[in-house]
């Protein structure tokens, strides 16, 4: 692999069976997205260290590059003024309840991950908004979903939530991701 090939959801499946975390893909996603939002710096460079999760066995030397280029694409597309940002979750044409378990997934992750990359300081200082998106994504996680008989409510319902998660996401980022980066945490 190249240093600017794109990591996509599939690579990431395959580190996580091979490592045996214990989380999904959508999980992952969430946790780095919530990591990075919330200004989570990476003094020694692991992805998997800063998220604490523990691989047995270790990521191969490749893996672990492949990580270091998703942290970066992450943090360039959630900054990228073009909103090119989305969540990694089912795709579209996913049952309902496996897309609905994803999202919620995806926001679990990004509410664990926040936590571990925000501090108190950068966090006392956030607006109103952030706060209710954080309470609203809190909802989510913890929602027990109830299916309308009709597959288009539901799905229009989702899309709504998916629009929701991934903006706020983006909100939260640009709020707080700058506030708390320290000088020597280079993007390259």
């Amino acid at each position: 692999m190249s240093a600017n090939q794109t990591v996509d959801p599939e690579e990431i499946a395959e580190l996580i069976a091979r490592c045996k975390l214990s989380v999904s893909v959508s999980e992952f996603h969430g946790a780095l997205v919530g990591y990075l939002s919330a200004g989570g710096h990476f003094p020694h460079g692991s992805v998997l260290g800063a998220l604490q999760l523990e691989p047995d066995p270790e990521p191969s030397d490749k893996e672990m590059a492949m990580l270091t280029r998703l942290r970066h694409q992450t943090e360039e597309w959630l900054a990228d003024p073009e909103l090119t940002f989305s969540p990694w979750l089912p795709d579209e044409d996913a049952p309902i309840p496996e897309r609905a378990e994803g999202l919620s997934e995806w926001v679990e992750g990004f509410l664990g991950g926040f936590g571990l990359g925000g501090s108190v300081e950068v966090n006392r200082g956030m607006s109103d908004e952030a706060k209710e998106v954080l309470q609203d994504m809190a909802g989510i996680a913890t929602a027990d979903f109830e299916f309308d008989p009709d597959d288009d409510i539901n799905d229009e319902s989702l899309i709504e939530l998916e629009e929701f998660v991934r903006a706020g996401a983006m909100l939260l980022h640009a709020e707080l991701s700058r506030a708390s980066r320290p000088a020597n945490d280079t993007l390259h």
